[in-house]
This record gives structure tokens, sequence and C-alpha cells, in this order.
């Protein structure tokens, strides 16, 4: 990535995912589909896109709603499958905790490039954003699992962390505003302690809606238990029992986690924007299952093949990115960023830009919208394809 320590890895083996024993060739083939959907539901050529490819606009969910919390519970996942075997390899404690902090600080600082790219403004830098998130709850759950991997204390701190949250959005006063549920409605656009505070730390340029931003400073609290759902998801996947009852545990958990998000809920509404304790449980209980029916399809699959056989095309379409998965998500923001810029520098109007020439062809504006999108991510996958050909696995 050119920054700090990242590696490119070159490896002739990676690609052949079906012959590696014991790699879980789902959660690879998910995070390309997290990935893909992620740059999909981003690249809009207008605000008439579908429902579902859409957020929710407050309270409330959608499936676009599912692409972050699905991405970094796999984090949590990879983290402990990871340690795992960089520890088998013969690497010390100490030196997975430098690995950790060099990761998180690489993955902070690309952060900062996708927000502030290409005008590098620092009046109007956000500090937060997806990657900063990212990079917060990695190294919370890899120092969490070096002390500790202990799927017990992991649990613990999962009930605390949720419980924590609701008790401060529910009862902490908001100030200028009052206390919840009795002065100002629960979960109230501007008078909620989340957003209070991150306008206290930041004026309004640094924010992601000038007033909030969806990836706030108290909201990394239950965003961290999401990525703990992943670490205690990676520490069943490493017991001893077979993989049908490894998947059907892991369907048995998320239909629970949807369950308990649901009933929530109807006192701490789900929201995305606020990554309530709700919206962790809802949409961690749908990782769950999507990884549960990956495992299904991929991984038993596969063994009853023996791991042996052609991969399947569309396994490709999704290894391209999910072997690549921080490198097409950057490349796609670098690009969407690029292009903005460079329309704005050379006058060219709305009808003139993909969108609107797709439009001018289509007048239904979703549909339009829909198949810009595909394109862009399209033009994603191509460039990152072109890495996955050469066997270009970009770490960090």
């Amino acid at each position: 990535m050119g920054v700090g320590r990242a590696a490119v890895a070159v490896d002739s083996g990676v690609a052949g995912m079906r012959g590696r024993p014991g790699r879980f060739l789902s959660l690879d083939l998910l995070r390309g589909l997290t990935i893909g959907f992620m740059i999909l539901v981003n690249n809009q050529g207008s605000g008439s896109a579908y429902w579902p490819l859409k957020h929710a606009a407050w309270n409330g969910f959608t499936p676009t709603d599912l692409v972050f919390p699905t991405f970094l519970f796999l984090v949590g996942i990879s983290t402990v499958l990871s340690t795992e075997a960089r520890l088998a390899k013969g690497a010390t404690k100490q030196s997975l905790f430098f690995h950790a902090v060099r990761r998180a600080v690489i993955l902070f600082l690309l952060g900062l490039l996708v927000n502030s790219f290409p005008q590098f403004d620092l009046h109007t830098l956000r500090i937060y954003g997806v990657l900063p998130r990212i990079a917060i709850c990695y190294f919370a759950v890899a120092t969490l699992y070096l002390v500790s991997p202990n799927w017990k204390k992991a649990a613990v701190l999962l009930a605390v962390a949720l419980g924590l949250y609701w008790v401060l959005m529910r009862f902490v006063p908001v100030p200028g505003y009052g206390i919840p549920t009795h002065d100002v409605p629960l979960l109230d656009r501007d008078g909620n302690l989340v957003a209070w505070l991150d306008r206290k730390i930041f004026a309004p340029s640094h924010l992601y809606e000038k007033v909030r931003d969806p990836e706030g400073l108290i909201s990394t609290l239950p965003a961290l238990g999401t990525a703990l759902m992943g670490m205690l998801t990676g520490i069943w996947l490493r017991t001893g029992r077979s993989m049908a009852e490894k998947a059907r545990g892991i369907a048995i958990a998320g239909i629970s986690g949807v369950i308990a998000g649901g009933v929530w809920n109807l006192w701490f509404p789900i929201n995305k924007k606020l990554w309530t304790s709700s919206y962790v449980l809802f949409a961690g209980g749908l990782s769950l299952l999507l990884l549960a029916l990956s495992m299904w399809i991929v991984d038993l699959r596969r063994k009853g093949e023996g791991e042996t056989g052609r991969q399947a095309w569309w396994s490709t379409v999704l290894l391209v990115f999910g072997l690549n998965a921080i490198a097409a998500y950057v490349f796609s923001e670098l690009l969407s960023s690029a292009l903005s810029s460079i329309f704005v520098a050379l006058h060219v109007d709305a009808q003139r830009r993909p969108y609107g020439q797709i439009h001018a062809l289509i007048p239904d504006a979703a549909v339009a919208s829909l198949l810009y999108s595909l394109g862009f991510v399209a033009v994603c996958w191509l460039a990152m394809y072109g890495l996955y050909r050469r066997r270009i696995f970009i770490k960090i």
C-alpha cells in the first residue's frame, strides 16, 4: 500500500484456495461479497437508487446497513485465525502485538488518505470513517486475543459494551437537550450523546453530516461489540467439532442474534448511524447466518468433494475482491473522489457524466443508477483481477 511497512505478497498458492487444508474458503468468499456490495452501494449514480441499496434514513434497517458490520465481523474472525496461524509458525506474542500496532496505524492513515483525497485540506479533513473504525476495533480485538484468548471474557466484554452503550444513550443527560425519553426523544438526530460529543470535539467541517458522524467516537464502543462477535466466532471455528457442527452452531447463534436484536429494537431502536446495541445483535445475527450459509455451500461441499475439482467461476469472481479487500475498498474510494474532482475541474455537467449518459438512454432513474453502480464495481473488479492474476495480494 505504500504506507508504513505494508507488504505486497506474491503467493502462487492463494488463488488455489481449494487446496489449502484447514482454510475456510467461505470467509474469503463472504469477504469478497461484502466488499463488492460495499463498493456498489457507496457509488450510486443518483439518490434515486432502489431502497435496498440505500442506508436507512435513521432508525430501521436495509440490506445496505449489513455491509459494514459484516466486514467488521469478519475482521474479528480473521484476527483469531491469523493470530493462531502466526503463533503456530513460531511468532511471539510480543511480535504479533507490534504487528497489530503497525497494521492499525496503517489502516488509520489509509482512512485519512481516503477521507482527504485529492484536496488534502486540513480544515475539512474527516478523522472518523470506515477504515479508522476498523483500525481501532481490529487493534482492540487483536490485543485482547493476545492477552486472553478466552471466549468467556470476550462474551462478558461484548455484553458490557452493548449494555454500557445503552445506558449512556438512554440515561445520560445531553447538554442543551436534556434526558433522553424525558426532555428529548431517544436517539434524537441532533440531541443524542454521540452527536453532541462529536460536535464538541470537531468543527462541523470535520464531520460527515456536519452536525453528526456515522462513525462517531462513542459509537465505536458498540462497533467493538461487532468485532467481538467475530472474535467469538473465530474461537468457535477453531474448536475440534466437525464442519457441520460448526456451521449449525453459527446458524443457531445467528438466529438468536436476529431475535435478540429485534426484541431490543422495541426499547433501543436499530440504528446504523448510531450503531445501537440492538443493531449490533441484529446485524451480527444476519452476518452469522450468511457465514453459516457460506460454509454449507462452500466448505462442507468442498470437504465432501475431498477438496478436489476445478474452482467455480463465481468463486473466482468473489475471491478477486476477497483476497485484496482493503486494496479494493481504497481503490474504489480514491477512484470515486478522483472522478468527481476531474469532472468538476473540467466543468463537466451532470448530463455528460457517466450516470447522466446512462439516464439519457434509460429513463428509469433507479435502473440507471443500478447500471452505473454495477459498471463502477466492474471497473474496480478488473483492477483487482489484474493483481489476482499475478498472484499479488496486498497485505498490511
